[in-house]
């Protein structure tokens, strides 16, 4: 069975975007210069992504509208709006927790959980997660998108690793 990864950022106090839904504070403390590559590392064991409509829209209208970033995978879109499928990214109108269920059966590398929130909420809600890989990020939005709701129950993690450079710190769980 595929594993269902989670790699994002977020700000210390537990943000994803701020209120106006941007991410243009995702940086380091300082120069890039010791920045470290962790996410060709991760996606080396990748060959799906799933994501939110408003997470696609942002990526095609804004972070980079002029190429598809993960032209190396399939990109599920859960979404209400129809639209047109190509080879390479599908719309899908089902919920994620079900879209998971499914694409954890074929075979194949791991699933990648790229975002957004309600998309992750809706997984995490129903322990859908295998591995947390978490960036955090050296700033205090004080209000914006959550990356973690309020859940219903609690989900015990064991840390794997950590890491930081440029002020950055990457944190990986797994279930326990």
């Amino acid at each position: 069975m595929k594993k269902i990864s989670l790699f994002i950022a977020m700000s210390l106090d537990g943000y994803i975007a701020d209120s106006k839904g941007s991410v243009n504070w995702l940086s380091g403390q300082g120069n890039d210069d010791d920045n470290v590559d962790t996410y060709s590392e991760f996606v080396k064991d990748i060959d799906a992504v799933v994501m939110g409509w408003n997470t696609y829209h942002q990526i095609v209208t804004e972070l980079s509208p002029d190429e598809w970033v993960y032209q190396d995978f399939i990109t599920y879109v859960v979404t209400h709006n129809p639209r047109e499928s190509s080879d390479k990214i599908h719309f899908v109108n089902e919920s994620p927790v079900n879209l998971v269920r499914r694409l954890r059966e074929e075979n194949g590398k791991g699933i990648w959980i790229c975002g957004g929130a309600n998309l992750i909420q809706q997984l995490v809600k129903k322990d859908s997660i295998d591995c947390y890989y978490i960036t955090v990020i050296p700033t205090i939005l004080g209000s914006g998108i959550r990356l973690f709701g309020n859940a219903d129950h609690e989900i015990k993690l064991r840390l794997l690793k950590t890491q930081s450079y440029n002020g950055m710190t990457d944190l990986v769980y797994i279930r326990r």
